[in-house]
């Protein structure tokens, strides 16, 4: 998945991860309102079999989850276009961009899923915030012709 993608990914994360909702309507519908991307989000959740009995603990995981597999699809992307890079300045853009994403593939994000599965959703939040700063860096590290091909 793209840079961006993985961008409106974390952002929806970031606002699951702090909400608490007390309504009998469905969950995800509740939490996707409340998402800057409420389409992205149902349509990243409800396909997922264990979404329909989760509580918003168990979304924020499965969410967190998809996150990390996207992070880490996104990493052996940019390595992959590494070895292609057409010139020296793309190359390094993208090797720091794998320097970025190694950490948050690594760590950062599985650190947040469980800090969430121990109920710790602040340190969670700290986490995904950050994850989300270093794919930020990324895309920013492409700068005059050395054009984002994320």
């Amino acid at each position: 998945m793209k840079a961006p993608n993985f961008l409106l990914l974390l952002l929806l994360l970031s606002v699951i991860v702090p909400v608490i909702i007390q309504c009998d309507d469905n969950l995800i519908n509740q939490i996707c309102r409340r998402t800057p991307f409420r389409d992205l989000c149902i349509a990243t959740l409800e396909p997922n079999t264990n979404s329909s009995s989760s509580d918003v603990k168990g979304l924020a995981s499965i969410m967190a989850n998809i996150v990390l597999g996207n992070a880490s699809d996104t990493l052996n992307y940019i390595e992959g276009l590494i070895k292609q890079a057409p010139d020296p300045q793309q190359e390094r853009a993208l090797a720091n961009c794998a320097e970025l994403y190694i950490p948050v593939v690594r760590y950062e994000l599985p650190q947040a899923i469980d800090a969430l599965s121990k109920g710790h959703f602040g340190f969670a939040n700290y986490c995904i915030a950050d994850a989300g700063k270093q794919a930020d860096a990324c895309e920013k590290g492409f700068s005059g012709s050395a054009k984002s091909p994320l």
